[in-house]
């Protein structure tokens, strides 16, 4: 399998508001960067499209390293509690209703696919590739905002 770097960022001003997301794949010496946005989005609906797009664009299954500053993705998927959610039809320990199930669900077909390892890093914090994708996704978030 080959083994794929993803570095991704999400960006949202208001919450909803305009918002944009930025991904770079990395193999071997290759390096392409992706983004898009949304006119009426929310942060962390930006952050899981930023891996859900990156995802997308591999041609065949991978073993796939994804750095991101997502607590919300991270621990969602790491602490397993997105699973959980999902077995009890979306609902929370709390009863309510989870959010963005429509991209949850885009995203663990896409986990089953790859084999998949998320790394947590603090955002704005001198990550080059996070620095990165955090201003593709401002670029896009400030087009989406006129």
């Amino acid at each position: 399998m080959k083994h794929i770097e993803m570095f991704t960022d999400g960006a949202c001003s208001g919450n909803p508001g305009p918002g944009g997301w930025g991904t770079i794949i990395r193999y071997h010496n290759y390096e392409k960067e992706f983004s898009g946005g949304s006119a009426a989005t929310t942060n962390n609906r930006m952050e899981m499209t930023a891996i859900i797009e990156g995802l997308k664009k591999l041609k065949e299954p991978c073993s796939v390293t994804i750095t991101t500053d997502s607590k919300y993705v991270v621990d969602s998927i790491t602490k397993k509690w997105v699973y959980s959610w999902k077995k009890k039809g979306w609902k929370k320990s709390d009863g309510k209703m989870a959010l963005n199930i429509d991209l949850w669900e885009e995203m663990l077909k896409l986990l089953e696919i790859h084999d998949v390892r998320f790394i947590w890093v603090k955002g704005h914090a001198g990550h080059p590739e996070n620095e990165r994708c955090d201003a593709l996704a401002v670029a896009q978030r400030d087009y989406y905002h006129q």
